[in-house]
């Protein structure tokens, strides 16, 4: 039966569910080396395009959007409503091809993650109210949802995530066995201590939620061309897309692929290898079971944590799908390597139930009555997954007007969320919220092949493990990005990943508990980091700072151009100061660290995680400006060593002749030295707030560097110290973290129109009487038993011995003295309104105290 055929029987019978027409299908499977039935309509001329396509081709477009799978659809759907004219989309085949026709089809409003929170919740407001907008019905069940909590730490996650919730417009309780059973009557109840209920989550059919939002785009304008593969990607020089295919060229001012597991060979078009790759995934469908056709209201979706599967109904039957372990998955690699195979979109893979077994008899023995019910179906079929399992979403930095959509694991969920997001972001200049988690330039050329590969393997294998606060994950690591003491430090202590980098978190010494011991409470790196913030409070210590993002900007325009980029007065030549990059709308997008080395040269230091991110919103403001400048990322060829500590400067001066002093040095300076006979570029700040200095040093001389600093520092009491002493130490001195409390510039105007308006909520500092446990960020702030707002960031402060935080109160709440609740694991602790800092920085205890002495 042809894809047409089945689409007619579907509107002809809705009884017919999406499953039957997947079974119709399931005869389609691929096999290496099949040859594949298509639509080609590479034979067509552009005159015959029009009776091929059904309508007439459009030579121009605002956007054109590639793939029409149910993120494309949605995309489109979202620029159209907003009012945007010519938005077009070009699929290849058949809406729908590629993952969303076999797709399960979840919906939850759940996410542990503080952003796509807010990517569920719009998708399910979206599709809740999508078939009255569209008059085409989209299968939305929303029986709510359960995730099932049968281990202790199980139990500590989901109280974790209450308290990241509670501050979210969105319903989640954390609920007994007796709720729990209650909802789910079906359940053995043995294993079970509790669960996280979420109602309004459920099911969709993604092929009528697709062709819904494909109705809607078409009802607002926008053209959706099928068959029309793209054949050929071409910039021009002012910015748009020549966009070819077999009908014709299309002139475009962006575009935008959204191609699911083919977003590689579209990449490729235009010199990208996107790190996406496909995941075989498996679900199993039953036969109707007495049991669940006697129930008298659909059962909730389940989400057995442990054993690693998602179940739900399915008319009178069941569904459940497994995510097996790393060493069992099944990657679809070759596809990496040799493309995806001609004509494949509506075909599945080969199934394999013994590689699900474990999975199963899990699954019956908390479902018993899947013991005896027939399956009448296993679905195996391609989805997406990235190194790290986000989507790729955003413009992309290296070329003008390319926008990604890609690599969605969840992408029936994030589907609706995800094309608001893009429409919003390109029709008014800037994201509507922060995203950057999954920002398309977050990956570059240190992700290759075998990376990309083990990373997917562990992001599979490890869907479900317990999701602790820092956690890591060790796959494909180390990458190339290791810094010049890389060799020397990584036996010494705990790594972090970053961007890439190898990066210390804490030190290990004889005695410690060592590795990686992940943990709701504070776990063994909870000492170790304190004798780390003696170090640095009292001698001197030595980090490990090569994984912050490096840019040289220069030229002709250079000062115009960072002037039109920073709300702040340029620094003199050298110089050093923070500035802020804002949006249109005076919101944070960046903070950057700015030096003026030579008059119209500067050095840009940013943090790893923000590398491409903040490199494409320059690129894109020079480009569009008309700037004359030079933009060079130097992130790989600098390595950086902070130093600091009231010992600093007698280590560094052993090493120099040139003056160190507070006069010969001051603050914020910024000088080239020679350092043991090696030069090095130093800044005389530290992120500790402590006396000490960045040295930024080519990556091959910085072992040499490091080696003489810690020979010269013997007397001094010179040791390492790494990210979690810093972050402390950072804190207690009242210094924001970026990500966390996020000329005429750039959103100058909305700036003055907010400060006329005046604010509604302030970021406060506060102190918390806690126990074995310290905020992290995103807890619920409570008052009188309401909440009232949410915390930034937080740490244990070990010179005031006590848990502190950033948290965003409303004015009213604000004042010093102000008592109010943080929630942490499920319990409200004690907290108050401080004056920050607790600690004051070494410049200002320096110039206090000197202060003092002149009055005497």
């Amino acid at each position: 039966m042809s894809h047409l055929d089945s689409y007619i029987c579907y509107i002809q019978f809705p009884q017919v569910t999406w499953l039957e027409l997947c079974r119709w299908y399931c005869c389609r499977l691929y096999r290496p080396g099949m040859q594949h039935l298509t639509c080609d309509p590479s034979f067509l001329s552009s005159s015959d395009a029009a009776s091929v396509l059904g309508k007439r081709w459009k030579d121009t477009a605002e956007t054109v959007i590639i793939g029409g799978g149910c993120v494309g659809a949605s995309v489109a759907y979202h620029l159209a409503k907003s009012g945007m004219k010519d938005v077009v989309l070009l699929e290849k085949s058949d809406l729908t091809a590629g993952s969303t026709w076999h797709a399960a089809g979840l919906t939850t409003y759940y996410h542990p993650g503080i952003n796509l929170k807010k990517v569920h919740y719009d998708s399910l407001k979206l599709y809740e109210r999508l078939e009255a907008e569209t008059g085409q019905a989209v299968g939305l069940h929303q029986p709510g949802s359960v995730r099932i909590a049968s281990s202790p730490a199980r139990v500590d996650e989901m109280k974790y995530q209450m308290t990241r919730t509670h501050w979210h417009v969105t319903e989640q309780y954390l609920i007994g066995p007796e709720k729990v059973k209650e909802l789910f009557p079906l359940l053995n109840m043995d294993k079970v201590l509790a669960g996280l209920y979420t109602p309004g989550d459920g099911h969709i059919d993604p092929y009528s939620l697709t062709m819904a939002l494909a109705a809607g785009a078409r009802m607002y304008g926008a053209q959706i061309y099928n068959p029309a593969p793209v054949t050929g990607l071409s910039p021009r020089a002012d910015g748009k897309w020549d966009v070819q295919t077999p009908h014709g060229t299309i002139l475009a001012n962006r575009i935008v692929n959204a191609t699911g597991f083919w977003a590689r060979e579209v990449g490729k078009m235009i010199g990208f290898d996107h790190p996406t790759i496909p995941v075989h995934h498996q679900y199993v469908v039953t036969a109707t079971v007495p049991e669940v056709k006697a129930l008298k209201k659909e059962l909730p979706v389940i989400r057995d944590l442990e054993g690693s599967y998602y179940l739900r109904q399915e008319r009178d039957g069941l569904l459940f799908g497994p995510y097996e372990k790393m060493e069992k998955m099944k990657l679809q690699d070759s596809w990496v390597t040799d493309g995806v195979p001609p004509g494949f979109g509506k075909e599945l893979f080969e199934s394999d139930l013994d590689r699900i077994m474990e999975h199963v008899e899990m699954a019956m023995e908390m479902v018993p009555v899947l013991k005896t019910a027939d399956i009448v179906n296993i679905v195996s079929g391609p989805i997406t997954y990235t190194p790290d399992l986000l989507p790729m979403v955003g413009p992309h930095q290296g070329v003008r007007n390319y926008w990604t959509a890609i690599g969605f694991g969840y992408g029936v969920i994030h589907a609706g969320g995800i094309g608001k997001f893009l429409s919003d972001w390109i029709r008014n200049g800037e994201p509507p919220y922060d995203l950057i988690e999954c920002d398309p330039n977050r990956y570059s050329k240190w992700v290759d092949v075998p990376f990309l590969c083990a990373k997917a393997r562990e992001s599979y294998g490890f869907n479900n493990v317990v999701g602790y606060p820092k956690e890591e994950r060790f796959a494909g690591r180390p990458t190339y990005r290791q810094s010049g003491v890389y060799q020397l430090l990584k036996d010494k202590g705990s790594m972090g990943f970053h961007a890439g980098w190898e990066q210390p978190h804490w030190f290990y010494k004889p005695g410690d508990e060592t590795g990686y011991k992940p943990s709701f409470r504070r776990t063994n790196w909870f000492k170790p980091v304190g004798r780390e913030y003696q170090l640095v409070m009292e001698k001197v210590g030595v980090i490990d700072l090569t994984p912050f993002a490096k840019f040289i900007v220069k030229g002709k325009d250079s000062n115009r151009l960072l002037d039109r980029l920073v709300a702040n007065t340029l620094p003199k030549v050298g110089v050093t100061n923070i500035s802020h990059m804002l949006t249109p709308a005076g919101k944070v997008f960046a903070e950057l660290t700015i030096t003026q080395l030579t008059p119209g040269e500067f050095l840009l230091i940013t943090g790893s995680g923000s590398e491409g991110h903040d490199l494409s919103w320059i690129e894109t403001e020079a480009q569009d400006g008309g700037y004359e400048v030079d933009i060079s990322n130097v992130t790989e060829d600098i390595g950086v060593l902070g130093i600091a500590g009231p010992n600093s400067r007698k280590v560094l001066q052993k090493l120099t002749n040139e003056d160190l002093s507070d006069a010969g040095f001051k603050f914020l300076q910024c000088k080239s030295i020679q350092l043991a006979g090696i030069p090095v570029r130093a800044i005389r700040i530290s992120y500790t707030g402590e006396l000490g200095w960045e040295l930024y040093i080519d990556q091959k001389n910085m072992a040499a560097v490091y080696q003489a600093m810690m020979e010269a520092g013997k007397d001094e009491g010179i040791d390492n110290f790494g990210t979690y002493a810093m972050s402390s130490l950072r804190l207690e001195k009242g210094f924001r973290g970026w990500g966390a409390e996020p000329a005429d510039f750039i959103g100058k105007a909305a700036l003055q129109e907010i400060k006329a308006k005046g604010l509604k909520r302030k970021l406060s500092y506060i102190t918390l009487d806690t126990d074995n446990i310290d905020p992290e960020g995103n807890e619920t702030v409570w008052h009188n038993g309401k909440v009232v707002g949410n915390t930034t960031s937080g740490a244990y402060s070990y010179g005031t011995q006590q848990s502190l935080a950033f948290a965003y109160l409303p004015l009213e709440l604000c004042s010093v003295g102000q008592k109010v609740e943080v929630e942490l694991l499920g319990r409200k602790y004690p907290a108050m309104v401080v004056q920050e800092p607790l600690v004051l920085t070494e410049p200002t205890r320096t110039r206090l105290q000197k202060k003092a002495k002149g009055k005497v």
